[in-house]
């Protein structure tokens, strides 16, 4: 969500977007996704409780502190690209040039200040979005998060198709938006290594059989993260090519 903001940025100004609509669309995503899980978890909590966690954990403490940590860093960053975007852009320049005098910024001063002019003029073509823009990029976010989400859900009854109620089945999704609070916080890229170990923490009471944790925490993983790793892998050497790729120049002798 927010790790790749300037990459997507840059690939979308190099596509032939200029540099403010490139920004607007990014940011407008990362509110939005960000917004999604400020509201949602609460929601969620409110109907299932402490349910949302695993309550058999050994590491119950940890996790909840993880949580709070990740869900705290989410709200103060959204509440401040909020601020920035739409209420006082021209604070954020200010903030900005101020904290670029120290010496050891001062030397990149100026392209910070372009990046704060950048975020005013991206704050006037958002404030300029009629309502249906907004009601449009709200339903995409939602149903973007749910089928990511809703992987597990089709997996396990795929699996284990006669264990879940209705209930249980918006549980689970529950458990999944709370345990990607806490990979926000996770030292790993992409939460490698600890998103395989919380999986089987956070939704092991809806696997009949311990010796499923691993095969299906792995299989979750090929499903709905590696691949974006391996198309990545083979699209953007392509892309660079072609967006770097100098055409030739011939000069004409007489």
């Amino acid at each position: 969500m927010v790790g790749g903001t300037g990459p997507a940025i840059f690939f979308l100004h190099k596509e032939g977007n200029s540099l403010g609509k490139s920004t607007a669309v990014v940011l407008t995503a990362i509110f939005l996704d960000e917004m999604f899980f400020i509201i949602s978890v609460p929601v969620v909590y409110a109907i299932y409780g402490s349910n949302i966690f695993p309550p058999e954990s050994v590491k119950i403490d940890e996790i909840l502190v993880a949580f709070y940590i990740g869900y705290a860093a989410i709200l103060v960053y959204t509440s401040f690209l909020a601020y920035a975007l739409f209420i006082n852009p021209q604070l954020f320049k200010s903030f900005i040039s101020w904290i670029f005098l120290f010496p050891i910024l001062v030397r990149w001063r100026t392209r910070a200040r372009k990046s704060a002019n950048q975020m005013i003029r991206t704050s006037r073509q958002l404030k300029g979005k009629p309502v249906m823009y907004w009601v449009k990029s709200i339903v995409a976010t939602i149903f973007s998060w749910t089928g990511r989400y809703w992987v597990v859900n089709f997996m396990l009854m795929a699996f284990f198709s006669q264990r879940y109620s209705f209930s249980d089945q918006f549980l689970i999704y529950g458990r999944q938006l709370s345990m990607w609070i806490i990979l926000l916080v996770s030292p790993t890229p992409g939460g490698s290594g600890v998103a395989e170990f919380v999986f089987s923490d956070f939704l092991g009471d809806f696997i009949p059989n311990e010796s499923w944790y691993a095969p299906l925490a792995l299989f979750w993983r090929l499903i709905s993260y590696y691949p974006y790793l391996i198309i990545g892998a083979i699209i953007l050497p392509l892309w660079i090519k072609r967006v770097f790729r100098k055409e030739k120049t011939y000069k004409v002798i007489d």
